[in-house]
């Protein structure tokens, strides 16, 4: 049996899938009622339980009461941009849920006397300020927002639990996209922003820095890592990433192509008021432990994830 946090954001949506494809029993955490949502249907044969994931002591009554084998933390504040606008709150979400996951986890492994593993969703923003590209698991931490600090608490706390005895692991996850993403996220706004123009719906797409450089997958291939890292014998730290290093202005002008507009730079302006405080250079993964050790590499391109997202938009998207 698994219990998913954040069961009805785009991982855990596409996990939940996953596992119940594999014939697991699955129930799920979201902050509201999935059925008022987008993602309610991709919930089908979950169970859900509506509460703050940042109500430690709630978090740990449901671990008590469920008794799950697997706990798949990826509830929390996802944006950067978001945690700049209330860093007491991001705090508060991403640092103290994974102290209630942790100490249920291990108490119930401790009561019943059966082992519990944990994947906790760590991010790529934990290394943001180290100036090392491409980075890998044994980058020094050195977080640059209060995302990327939250990120790096829970981090550390999933290796004190482990140090504990609990089988935690972090998988360290880059981007990666999907037509789940919420258009928050610029990868959505640009492939829904594109969709519009080549609709002749929309003229202009705003965005902040195009020159920062990302590494971007593709999310359904994420969720097997994090999967396969819960099947692990004992608890470890893994990057999942491409490798491959893209800047957002590349994001812009792959979309573009993909729907025979090559004069792209006409409909795109930049606002110095989108632009993010402290943006790190190159965040670029080197997933080379993931392939040694859970047999796992990604297999959409750049273009792939690009144009799997525009169709997912209802994009004219051209054969090439």
């Amino acid at each position: 049996m698994a219990l998913i946090t954040g069961v009805a954001g785009q991982d855990g949506t596409y996990l939940s899938e996953l596992l119940i494809s594999r014939g697991w029993q699955v129930h799920g955490v979201a902050r509201t009622d999935p059925s008022t949502t987008d993602t309610g249907q991709y919930l089908t044969g979950v169970t859900v339980h509506i509460q703050d994931i940042a109500n430690t002591d709630a978090t740990v009554d449901l671990i008590d009461r469920i008794e799950p084998d697997h706990v798949f933390h990826l509830a929390g504040i996802s944006s950067v941009w978001k945690s700049w606008q209330d860093p007491v709150l991001t705090t508060r979400v991403n640092g103290l849920s994974v102290v209630g996951v942790l100490d249920g986890c291990l108490t119930l492994q401790d009561r019943v006397g059966k082992r519990v593993t944990v994947v906790n969703a760590s991010s790529a923003e934990i290394f943001a300020g180290s100036g090392i590209s491409p980075q890998d698991e044994n980058t020094p931490i050195v977080p640059t927002s209060p995302y990327g600090a939250s990120k790096a608490f829970a981090h550390h706390m999933v290796q004190v639990y482990r140090a504990k005895g609990l089988a935690a692991s972090n998988a360290i996850l880059y981007n990666h996209e999907s037509p789940r993403r919420p258009d928050t996220f610029v990868t959505r706004k640009i492939t829904k922003a594109v969709t519009a123009i080549a609709a002749g719906e929309q003229d202009v797409l705003e965005l902040g820095d195009t020159s920062a450089v990302r590494d971007w997958g593709w999310a359904p291939e994420y969720v097997e890592a994090v999967y396969e890292m819960a099947t692990l014998s004992h608890g470890d730290d893994v990057v999942v990433a491409t490798g491959e290093a893209r800047s957002v202005e590349d994001f812009v002008a792959t979309a573009f192509a993909c729907v025979g507009i090559a004069d792209w730079r006409r409909h795109v302006t930049r606002s110095s008021v989108l632009r993010r405080a402290a943006d790190p250079e190159s965040l670029v993964g080197n997933s080379a432990k993931a392939q040694r050790l859970l047999s796992w590499s990604p297999r959409h391109s750049f273009d792939a994830v690009v144009r799997e997202m525009l169709v997912g938009d209802g994009a004219p998207v051209t054969e090439r």
